[in-house]
Formats: structure tokens, C-alpha cells, sequence
């Protein structure tokens, strides 16, 4: 039989170990720092997802009111988008700029009073809606333009679109 020596060995088992151990707490320090990046993007989607959920709404508040006036002005909305009660963001409306007015010839409003209101010739008018919304928390911007369509009277149209 052959004989080995001892000696020489020691240490070598402690060696490839520790290498382990290395390799090892590499791939959980990138498998973690993945994650994390990973849940960044996802909460930057979802503030995105936000900020454009609350500059839809305050184009809806702003169409519904805006052009029942005779004359269309900047306006801001403060939007609570969790229903918490505080401001979660702050959406900036410019004056809607007309792109276009068509007189509506179709067929009439089947609503009554739609159709009172709307006496005489109705148009059927063309705006660009741009809104500026503004998280309150950490002050990022978001601008979202839309195109809106809205019939409106003769004395309304004249008013608001040369």
C-alpha cells in the first residue's frame, strides 16, 4: 500500500469551501438585486398607470363643465386617486385649443333635453386637450394630450371656436 501524507492535504477542503461559499453569496447578492430592480419598474408603472388614470379624469371633470361657458380658461383639478382624502395629484389643464368644427347634420339627439339646449345649428368640434399632471408626493411630471369631440350650439361654438 501506498502511503500519503497528511500533512500536504490539510487546508484544501477549507480552501474549495470558502470558493463555495463565495460563489454562492454571489448568485443571492444578484438574485436579490434583480428583484429590486424588478420591483422598481413595476412601481414606476404603476405610478404611471396613475398619473394617467388622474389626468383622464380631470379631462372628464373638464369637458363636462368647461364648455357649458361661454368662455374656456385654464383650469386645475386636485385627484385623490386612492380615495384616502389627500391629494395624490395635481393635474394642470391648459385652454383647449380648437382644431376643428364640422356642422353636425345627422341625425338629431335622441335626448330631449340635449336637443332643447342645443337649438339651431349643432357643431360637432374638434379640441386638444392638454393636461400636466403632477405627483404631489414626489413632484414628477407626466404631460397627456387627448382629443376630445364635443357638440355644441351655434352661439356656444361661436364663442369658444373662431
Amino acid at each position: 500500500m501506498r502511503r500519503v501524507r497528511r500533512g500536504r492535504q490539510r487546508g484544501v477542503t477549507l480552501i474549495i469551501g470558502l470558493i463555495m461559499m463565495v460563489l454562492m453569496t454571489v448568485v443571492v447578492v444578484a438574485a436579490f438585486s434583480a428583484s429590486t430592480s424588478n420591483a422598481k419598474s413595476v412601481r414606476n408603472m404603476q405610478v404611471h398607470d396613475e398619473a394617467l388614470a388622474a389626468a383622464h379624469r380631470a379631462t372628464e371633470q373638464f369637458i363636462s363643465t368647461a364648455f357649458a361657458s361661454t368662455t374656456l380658461s385654464a383650469s386645475a383639478y386636485n385627484i385623490d386617486i386612492n380615495q384616502d382624502g389627500v391629494t395624490d395629484y395635481v393635474v394642470s389643464m391648459a385652454v383647449p385649443v380648437c382644431l376643428r368644427a364640422v356642422s353636425y347634420a345627422g341625425a338629431p339627439p335622441s335626448d330631449s333635453e340635449l336637443h332643447a339646449a342645443v337649438s339651431g345649428t349643432t357643431w360637432s368640434v374638434d379640441w386638444d386637450v392638454d393636461a400636466k399632471v403632477t405627483d404631489a408626493t414626489t413632484g414628477a411630471t407626466v404631460r397627456v394630450r387627448q382629443g376630445v369631440r364635443v357638440l355644441l350650439s351655434d352661439a356656444q361654438k361661436s364663442a369658444v371656436c373662431p
